[in-house]
């Protein structure tokens, strides 16, 4: 069986959902730890922060799936790439189910579930560790930033492999192919 020229369609759609998404979710989490009690903000962005964040954690897991189940382009790339490639895609995916495992434990340390922009609750499991909230809550930071760390260097193999290999690696994730592979 041929290997696809570029990514399914499905795929590249979820892909820059969750780049922009995650992108969106940093920064909110930046500006969120600065509200103040008094801040119009103060209930309203933590509960669109989780919400968009379950809704992440579901794309997320969808998008496993399809791709477990979808060929993959050819990679390009000296077999160290190709390897680091792999490793970095199975670190970006450890880190976003660490982010989802630690912010769902942030929010139900207290026992309530978590309102998903107030269409259903997804239940709150409770206190596991004595602090978790405190616990969980230095794992999310730290884990967001390494997310964001590796994704930004992951952007920045894209464009190496564009702009110095000149390869289709960049083409073959916004969906243009070229005859030449």
């Amino acid at each position: 069986m041929k290997a696809p020229l570029r990514w399914n369609l499905n795929i590249i759609v979820i892909h820059w959902l969750s780049a922009f998404v995650v992108i969106g979710m940093f920064a909110s989490g930046l500006w969120m730890v600065d509200l103040t009690y008094y801040s119009d903000w103060y209930k309203t962005a933590p509960h669109w922060h989780k919400s968009v964040g379950l809704l992440l954690a579901a794309v997320t897991l969808l998008r496993v799936s399809v791709r477990v189940g979808s060929s993959r382009p050819p990679e390009h790339g000296a077999t160290w790439e190709i390897w680091l490639g792999r490793l970095g895609h199975l670190a970006l995916y450890g880190l976003l189910f660490t982010l989802f495992a630690s912010g769902y434990l942030i929010s139900t340390a207290d026992g309530r579930g978590i309102e998903i922009f107030n269409w259903v609750t997804v239940p709150g499991a409770g206190a596991f560790i004595e602090q978790q909230e405190d616990i969980a809550g230095e794992v999310h930071f730290y884990v967001a930033w390494s997310l964001i760390i590796l994704a930004s260097l992951h952007a920045l193999a894209a464009f190496k492999h564009h702009f110095f290999n000149h390869d289709q690696t960049l083409k073959q994730m916004l969906g243009f192919t070229s005859s030449k592979n």
